[in-house]
């Protein structure tokens, strides 16, 4: 990577409005056409590829041939990624499946399955689950995930959803305590953003992004924010010897003391950063700070495919120090770099996963 100092100002040219695209017109524009550029010219940082190594710890099976996986291969090694955990969501057959696809490079990818829901709501089921569980162990998974609950139940898993059970249920404490047991840890998606869960208005900032993700939050037995964050925090208490990921920042980014918190209670529970960095680099001072405290419980995971681009982007984001930027435009608001130090993302690129890996 390089710092581009605006030579337009050193040289006399104008390369940012030469580069400019063409607008629509203001009382045409729907917001989801809203495609702001940024005319300051300031210090820009053309990442390449990241500072350290990284280990990819949230993204999943985007590559369904041989020459797609060999261009995910190249990607990672041009832009610095060691080793990517695919989440499959899956079991049983499908899951055999992804591991003979990925088995063709053993030492880039690791494997995490899903739980087989079928049956959840007959007696015995978690006999069966766990059953399953282990044969994934054997076959090749070394975790288990994403799980999913953004409110109806536990839905993420193929080839059953398990609607109205939730991750603190009874009936999962038994599968979750064999996950400690076999060393596999739980990457679980929590609720969403709460943009999501705001109304739908001229009031609500994220709404570029939240319109399209909204919840129904007045659905019939639909868990809201908060209380799916307490079946987090159930599942992760009742179960202390079995490690917990949550999915981008457990969904709280409007509100980082809460994960700040469930962080300080409970040393078995980590937090990645998929898919989240739009949302972390509008807030890079108080982000910042919270990565810094947290460093040793916090995780680099992507989960938006394995383009070269978006791996550099995620890299501009965390490493530097850039102002009022845009990538690929989820939000309407301009992205401001974190900057963390190099003790950081050592740990968050890597020493944390293989922590986690290794207990």
């Amino acid at each position: 990577m390089y710092r581009f100092w605006g030579l337009a100002l050193c040289l006399g040219l104008s390369v940012w409005s030469s580069n400019r695209a063409v607008g629509q017109s203001v009382p045409d524009l729907k917001l989801k056409n809203y495609r702001p550029e940024s005319i300051f010219k300031i210090p820009v940082t053309r990442m390449t590829h990241a500072k350290y190594p990284v280990i990819d710890m949230h993204s999943h099976d985007y590559s369904k041939t041989a020459a797609a996986l060999q261009q995910r291969i190249n990607n990672m090694d041009s832009a610095g990624i060691q080793k990517t955990m695919i989440l499959s969501y899956e079991t049983g057959p499908a899951f055999d499946s992804v591991v003979r696809r990925y088995s063709v490079f053993p030492d880039r990818f690791a494997l995490w399955c899903g739980i087989d829901f079928t049956g959840y709501q007959r007696p015995g089921w978690s006999d069966h689950a766990i059953r399953e569980l282990e044969r994934c162990k054997h076959m090749g998974a070394i975790g288990v995930g994403e799980l999913g609950d953004k409110g109806r139940g536990l839905t993420y898993s193929k080839p059953t959803p398990a609607l109205g059970m939730h991750l603190d249920d009874p009936r999962m404490r038994p599968l979750l305590k064999r996950c400690g047991e076999l060393h596999m840890p739980v990457i679980i998606h929590i609720a969403d953003p709460m943009w999501m869960y705001e109304p739908m208005d001229t009031t609500n900032d994220g709404l570029m992004n939240a319109y399209r993700w909204k919840i129904a939050v007045d659905q019939k037995g639909m868990l809201n924010h908060e209380q799916l964050i307490q079946t987090l925090e159930n599942a992760v208490r009742e179960n202390p010897n079995t490690i917990f990921i949550a999915c981008h920042l457990a969904n709280c980014i409007y509100g980082l003391s809460i994960l700040a918190h469930l962080l300080d209670k409970y040393p078995n529970l980590y937090a990645d950063i998929a898919a989240r960095f739009e949302e972390m680099a509008t807030i890079p001072r108080h982000l910042k700070a919270f990565c810094e405290h947290y460093q040793n419980r916090l995780v680099y995971g992507t989960d938006m495919g394995y383009d070269l681009q978006m791996y550099r982007n995620t890299f501009r984001v965390l490493e530097t120090e850039d102002e009022h930027f845009y990538t690929d435009h989820q939000y309407h608001w301009p992205l401001y770099g974190i900057g963390l130090s190099d003790r950081v993302l050592k740990k968050i690129y890597r020493s944390n996963a293989l922590r986690i890996l290794s207990q």
